[in-house]
């Protein structure tokens, strides 16, 4: 979230487009109605359902699943269509000004550069004109053709009310309705805040789903602001801090980057990670990542990062690929070449697509290691348990091993909520019969492999053997110690840079925050984002003044966020150029002629003039970008792209199937459905009484949810002589499901494309283990592929065809 969960109440606007928060995410709920309740905000919600969000909606609009860019691009063309921006903020705090490279162009649905064969793009011409003095060439009168905005303009202007009713099934009164009421927050007192989640992610394009609307909110000038922003509504309680300290392949904790094999030492890394300022006086915060760099690798590994070796630089793993995500993990344990497979807090059997494709891949490790508090349907993959999972036990031969570990609630630490607050919770209960904590397993598996390499050695032992381990019990680190390793330590007396004989923190002291950090070795912080969480003023994660001053919705002292207990993300925004709040009615930040102050903590230089530096502190360009560049793989601006499996050829372009740049597997390219064989779109969901695949494993929530079902319209139900609570088989071209039929008047279907598309909603929650009755999930029907810029799999869009059957033998 680029606000929280409590500034929701400080909206006028609420859009659910890509998510359910009232059934995914009913406790953050509250605070639309709180918005609803007192100050009259209004809810519109999009999505192919009549959900629970829907029913309290003050406005609902239907959506083909996968058609969210070309809807959000047809907004956009209707704002500007009819002069609904907030020009004083776009002028000032967006690149609409920039001027691009004359080569940069858009044709049928393509960008300058593409290569079919490579399926990726040349994106040389994707950048601005740079003028002599270094910097980004400008128009600040929007007149030049070549302008970021008048780009834009031309790039949506295909986007009408009539294509998009034909690509998305929205009836055009409706779309023009929901169009009118976002475009009405261009006003500098009104203010639209959108919440998403995996109904945005999960998709093929669904990086640009998510950017398409942040587009849309700098124009209107919803970023920054109270009751306004981004906000990603995350799944699970800690996904938030999963991705914060790097648990993906390519990262490091705090979005630094992983070396690729190309980068051969630390000065080849560092060469593309200067950024330098595009426009003058301008932060670009992000040159100072050698410092948390530095300071990363110091908290690895101590004495042994030092600058004689570039800080332990090839100690570091360097990627042949661009990411190691669970598509490319799946497709090489699949080709047979992984032997071992270590899964921690996972379900893959039920949560990544093509399941049969999933079990082939199981069958073929040495070994898999389980590390997991449910005796998940991946530790059973060999299990037979008939239809539900028929193998043959006797011929997979993988050796599985169980690691029982410990439930949430039974662990003391912290968890980061979908608004970066980082909330430190205690143990509720103690773990049954061998359940050991996650922390002490990694570090007893740490432990055992170190000794191995110091008595056996290897190639290179290094990275191993010296991993700094500075732990009161080696074999099982508190929580504490290791919030304090990601806070970050002064290694040495860090003195002021523009004042050696100033004392800025005494050695061995908490970082205060990121801003001590150094590149010269004397500080140490596993992950800058979290520096100022467990400082010498203690453990602020734990804090619980649940004060409000003057009723913001910003609690200061409620736990902590990153970064630097900031709650809004590039609140200076929330302010004209100079400096005084768009709305006095909700002041966020103000400038008093020498400083910033306001409620929060300013995204900016305290002291930084209002009329000189920009609210976007982490680009180099100090603006929020409506042009891109080539910092997404399908281009600058949002495409609607059709999924992979669609029931309808893409109008744009019929030749372009899905997203051009989305990697594909051999053996996956041949499996993608067509709707001459599977003429129904399908999409997943969430259901309230489950939570993933964990509740079905509860007997109250197996109780309130029993039985696996999909749900689809009455129109299609009598085309297809399904009853109401039937059976039903559910198929696509990588398998088939039996289920009850919900049938229901909250799906209805519509006409795209001059073709009536009927719309099957298949829900998650089940399996072949638990307290439930066994079932299937959508990962037996949905594609292997994923978001092009993510790997995120397309869970949300795909073909199916439907029939009844009979139910299963008692």
């Amino acid at each position: 979230m680029t606000n929280s969960w409590t500034d929701i109440k400080n909206t006028d606007l609420v859009v659910i487009m890509g998510g359910n928060a009232a059934e995914a995410h009913p406790c953050g709920f509250k605070w639309v109605t709180e918005a609803k309740a007192n100050r009259g905000a209004k809810l519109i919600v999009v999505d192919p359902r009549f959900t629970r969000s829907a029913s309290v909606a003050d406005y609902y609009a239907p959506i083909r699943p996968g058609t969210d860019i070309a809807f959000l691009n047809g907004v956009i063309n209707y704002c500007i269509a009819n002069d609904k921006v907030q020009w004083e903020y776009v002028k000032a705090f967006t690149n609409a000004t920039y001027l691009v490279k004359d080569g940069f162009d858009y044709k049928d649905g393509l960008f300058t550069g593409y290569d079919e064969t490579r399926r990726d793009y040349d994106k040389s011409t994707w950048d601005y004109q740079i003028g002599p003095d270094g910097f980004i060439v400008v128009d600040d009168t929007l007149a030049d053709p070549r302008c970021v905005w008048n780009l834009l303009k031309k790039h949506v202007s295909i986007y009408t009310p009539e294509l998009v009713e034909r690509i998305c099934g929205t009836p055009k009164d409706k779309f023009l309705k929901v169009a009118q009421m976002i475009s009405e927050t261009s006003a500098k007192d009104k203010y639209m805040t959108s919440m998403y989640a995996l109904g945005w992610t999960q998709h093929s394009k669904g990086s640009q789903n998510i950017r398409n609307m942040a587009m849309l909110q700098l124009i209107l000038g919803n970023i920054g602001v109270r009751g306004g922003g981004m906000n990603a509504l995350r799944g699970h309680s800690n996904i938030q801090g999963l991705t914060d300290i790097g648990l993906m392949s390519h990262l490091i904790p705090g979005y630094l980057n992983i070396p690729v094999d190309a980068e051969v030492n630390l000065d080849k890394y560092l060469s593309t990670r200067k950024f330098a300022p595009l426009r003058p006086n301008q932060t670009s915060y992000w040159q100072n990542y050698k410092k948390f760099f530095v300071s990363f690798q110091k908290s690895m590994w101590g004495d042994a990062a030092k600058t004689e070796n570039d800080w332990a630089y090839d100690y570091l793993p360097k990627l042949d690929v661009p990411s190691y995500d669970i598509l490319r993990a799946f497709e090489l344990m699949h080709l047979g070449q992984m032997n071992g497979y270590f899964c921690q807090g996972f379900n893959p059997l039920l949560a990544f697509p093509n399941r049969k494709k999933l079990t082939v891949a199981l069958s073929k490790l040495k070994w898999l290691v389980i590390m997991d508090p449910l005796d998940t349907e991946t530790a059973r993959f060999w299990e037979n348990h008939g239809e539900y999972n028929d193998v043959d036990t006797a011929k997979i031969q993988t050796e599985v091993i169980q690691l029982p570990a410990t439930c949430f609630a039974e662990d003391t630490g912290s968890l980061v909520n979908s608004g970066r607050w980082l909330q430190w919770h205690w143990a509720g209960g103690t773990p049954p019969g061998e359940a050991k904590s996650d922390v002490w397993i990694m570090a007893q598996l740490g432990q055992r492999l170190k000794a191995l390499y110091q008595k056996e050695g290897g190639p290179f032992p290094d990275p191993i053997v010296n991993l700094t381990w500075n732990y009161q019990d080696p074999g099982d680190p508190t929580p504490e110690e290791l919030a304090k390793e990601l806070n970050g330590s002064a290694l040495q007396t860090v003195t002021d840079p523009n004042d050696p004989t100033k004392t800025i923190l005494q050695q061995g002291k908490q970082l205060v925050s990121f801003a001590a950090l150094r590149d010269d070795g004397s500080t140490a912080c596993a992950c800058w984002i979290y520096s100022g969480c467990f400082n010498e003023a203690g453990n602020n994660m734990a804090r619980r003044d649940n004060n409000d001053r003057d009723d913001t919705g910003v609690f200061p002292n409620w736990a902590w966020s990153w970064p630097v207990n900031r709650r809004i993300l590039y609140n200076r925004a929330s302010a004209d150029v100079s400096g005084k709040p768009w709305d006095p009615s909700r002041k966020l930040m103000e400038w008093n002629g020498t400083a910033w102050t306001g409620y929060d903590v300013p995204d900016i230089a305290p002291n930084a003039k209002p009329d000189v530096v920009g609210p976007f502190i982490m680009n180099a360009e100090g603006t929020g970008r409506l042009f891109a560049r080539a910092l997404m793989r399908e281009g600058p601006f949002p495409v609607h792209y059709e999924p992979f499996e669609s029931p309808i050829a893409n109008p744009l372009n019929p030749k372009i199937r899905g997203n051009p740049v989305s990697r594909v597997f051999k053996n996956d390219l041949e499996q993608f459905g067509d709707a001459k064989d599977f003429p129904y779109a399908a999409t997943s969901y969430r259901l309230t009484e489950h939570f993933h695949y964990w509740t079905k494993h509860s007997k109250i929530n197996a109780s309130l949810q029993p039985e696996f079902f999909v749900e689809i319209s009455e129109e299609l139900a009598k085309e297809k002589n399904i009853a109401p609570g039937g059976w039903v088989k559910v198929w696509s071209n990588r398998g088939s499901v039996r289920a009850k039929a919900l049938v229901t008047k909250r799906i209805k279907p519509l006409m795209c494309d001059g073709k009536t598309v009927h719309v099957v909603g298949i829900p998650l929650h089940w399996g072949f283990m638990g307290e439930a009755r066994k079932g299937f999930g959508p990962n037996s029907l949905t594609p292997f592929v994923g978001d092009a810029n993510a790997e995120t799999p397309e869970f949300k869009a795909f073909l199916v065809d439907i029939e009844p059957t009979t139910g299963p033998v008692a």
